[in-house]
């Protein structure tokens, strides 16, 4: 070879080193469903001779090899693969001019840039983008910052905290804050309850709510306990009821319809007390995947049907319509049916309503009885609440916890969030009366698997478990310190001396601090893993939102294996046909150890991490229990057993392959996407399907 020297974008000399060239060649080839490592290899052997004959005397720079690339792919008839070369050789392109605007270190992957053009960056009337990523920040801190004013502070400081925080990629604030801040829309809010009362014009004011909160962006839950059984009567027309089940479909069919032409999904959280007469019905609505699409449902089980369950007795069913009770049912068949119903089909999930009751904050201001679509936001009726999350990979230095940043990110988290409910333009005024009157924040973390892989803790270990409670006791000790902290200086929420907040302190902002969201699209924004989930896969396909397909490895494996040397792009497409590295013999055992999926991980851990996140967080924690197609019922029972006996305030489980529509396929299992695994755009773990996670 006449070279041995590369001239990199930045005039950086590097070794020329043609495995770079394989590999990138290598992915390509995947990214087609052409896997196929000798072929890349003979197009490399082709490169090098030619870029032999081209520089014989000078250095050919990174630019010059990959036009080489792709000249020598069209030659060869690989025409599809050197698009694909092409195209992602582009992406990075636009990348790097968007680092330098935004002047920052953290970079985002092709695939966040890809949502946020998708998603979040404005457009004018034409559908042309006006913003970038750094103009999107700067919009949002502006538009938050600016409630400093309004208690006599200048917003000049929090403007730069909060932009850069969230330009670091450190902090993001859920989507509707980062969708609507400093716009007309100007809603802010993720997570919502709306009442469902006993009438149809109660039912169809409930119906007009939610379209107006779902067209802003914003999740709804609901619990149709209130409304009278099938065949009860109806007194005012002379007939009788069709039940809840069958009005949960006149929601479901108007969620469809706005989430036609709005910029995502909606989604609704749908609740049933354990003793509604039409509780058996419930359990199996979901069975037809036809039905329900736009919910997530639970039953709300109590502390004292759980005791009939343990002691096997039967429980009384009570009609909601005159309190009266209308049959006996044994509680353990009950629950039987339960876990059959969500071994099948993923649904129904349960949320422990008392254990949830115990600690709402206001209890003088109502009972809560639902949740958001997620389950991990408690809400009194009407009351809205406003997320955000902490990357926990931002917080790792050198196989170390930065606990000084982490509080300072905490602090800042606190103040945006806070000032979001001021900021907040809400869509009914009762929602802004009790929103306002409680001022309840949710601050979560997202990245957690990564910081335990930079730890070098396994995620399915006792020390992984010790060190979740270690960051979520600091993160909530931390953010409630600061709440007490603007309580002083802002003055407490409105319900504050009716609460239990009282009895701990002089002075509180806020009757809810923190709170566990699954971050779908935030977290693929910042590049990191989903809220306190496992990695799902290691090696995968992405299907991007333009329509093209990515090959990708998760970042923090690929580091590893070249620093360790076992790094190759045959390793990377063997990985890839089930996500997992643990059948793969060419990673050493401690590699295996440390990078597991969620499909690897033996399902109680997961209940446990959820536990253990759970002792630390106001509200409650959104976590999917993923089981493979191959687990049993029994599974399924254990993990709600469990998840009673932790005191976790509600659990979900998804058995992979459950339902017919998924947004990740495992190659091996299910061949319908290909033979490698396939993630939609937005999916970053949890629950595998269009309807389970409602991102944060």
């Amino acid at each position: 070879m006449f070279f041995s020297k590369i001239k990199k974008r930045d005039g950086r000399i590097a070794e020329f080193d043609q495995d770079r060239i394989k590999d990138a060649v290598h992915k390509a080839f995947l990214a087609v469903e052409l896997g196929d490592g000798e072929k890349a290899l003979i197009v490399t052997i082709e490169v090098v001779k030619r870029l032999e004959e081209a520089f014989m005397e000078k250095m050919p720079s990174v630019e010059k090899v990959q036009d080489m690339v792709v000249e020598v792919l069209k030659e060869k008839g690989y025409g599809k693969v050197a698009q694909e070369y092409q195209d992602f050789r582009n992406k990075k392109e636009e990348l790097r001019n968007l680092r330098d605007m935004l002047g920052i270190e953290p970079k985002l992957t092709v695939n966040a840039l890809e949502v946020l053009k998708a998603r979040y960056l404005l457009r004018d009337e034409n559908e042309t983008l006006i913003e970038t990523p750094t103009l999107l920040f700067k919009r949002v801190a502006n538009a938050i910052a600016k409630i400093d004013r309004t208690y006599g502070e200048e917003p000049q400081a929090s403007e730069k905290n909060f932009y850069q925080m969230m330009a670091k990629l450190e902090f993001l604030p859920n989507t509707p804050t980062l969708f609507n801040a400093g716009t007309d829309i100007g809603q802010l809010s993720a997570c919502f309850v709306l009442p469902v009362h006993d009438s149809l014009e109660g039912i169809f004011n409930a119906v007009r709510n939610m379209a107006l909160i779902e067209q802003t962006g914003g999740g709804v839950g609901f619990n149709f306990s209130s409304l009278r059984p099938k065949g009860d009567i109806v007194r005012s027309t002379k007939g009788v009821a069709s039940g809840p089940v069958s009005f949960m479909r006149i929601f479901d069919t108007s969620t469809e319809v706005i989430k036609a032409g709005g910029k995502r999904r909606g989604a609704m959280m749908g609740i049933l007390d354990v003793d509604h007469p039409d509780v058996l019905d419930f359990i199996v609505a979901k069975q037809n995947p036809k039905i329900l699409s736009n919910f997530n449902v639970s039953v709300a089980i109590t502390d004292k049907f759980m005791q009939a369950v343990e002691s096997d007795e039967a429980y009384w069913l009570v009609n909601p319509r005159n309190s009266e009770r209308v049959k006996q049912l044994k509680a353990r068949e009950v629950w039987d049916l339960i876990m059959h119903s969500a071994w099948a089909s993923g649904d129904p999930g349960v949320v422990f309503i008392d254990e949830i009751n115990r600690h709402n904050p206001t209890p003088e201001f109502g009972r809560i009885e639902s949740t958001n679509p997620c389950g991990e936001q408690p809400l009194l009726p009407y009351e809205s609440c406003n997320l955000g999350s902490i990357n926990l990979s931002r917080m790792v230095e050198e196989g170390k916890i930065i606990w000084r940043k982490l509080r300072e990110t905490v602090r800042n988290a606190v103040h945006f969030l806070d000032n979001v409910v001021d900021a907040n333009i809400y869509p009914l005024k009762e929602i802004a009366a009790i929103t306002r009157a409680n001022r309840k924040i949710g601050l979560g973390v997202m990245g957690f698997a990564d910081m335990l892989i930079m730890l070098d803790v396994p995620y399915d270990s006792p020390e992984a478990l010790n060190l979740g409670e270690q960051v979520m006791r600091f993160v909530e000790e931390e953010a409630h310190k600061k709440s007490r902290e603007i309580g002083e200086s802002r003055g407490c929420f409105p319900n504050f001396e009716r609460s239990i907040w009282k009895e701990h302190y002089s002075a509180f902002r806020n009757a809810t601090v923190t709170t566990i969201a699954p971050t779908g699209t935030i977290s693929i924004i910042a590049g990191c893993s989903s809220g306190i989930e496992p990695l799902f896969a290691i090696s995968f396909m992405r299907k991007v939102l333009s329509g093209a397909r990515l090959f990708e490895t998760n970042a923090l494996f690929e580091k590893v294996a070249k620093a360790r040397g076992f790094y190759n792009a045959k390793l990377l497409e063997d990985i890839a046909r089930t996500g997992s590295v643990q059948k793969i013999a060419g990673v050493p055992d401690k590699a295996k150890r440390l990078f597991v999926t969620a499909l690897d991980i033996d399902p109680i851990w997961h209940v446990k991490m959820q536990a253990a996140f759970q002792k630390f967080t106001d509200n409650a924690v959104s976590k999917t229990v993923n089981l493979p197609n191959t687990a049993k019922v029994e599974d399924v029972r254990k993990i709600y057993d469990s998840a009673w006996r932790l005191k976790c305030k509600g659990v979900t489980v998804f058995r992979y392959g459950s339902k017919p529509e998924q947004v990740l396929y495992i190659g091996e299992v299910k061949g319908k996407e290909g033979k490698f695994v396939s993630a939609q755009s937005e999916y970053a773990g949890g629950c595998p399907t269009q309807n389970c996670p409602f991102p944060a």
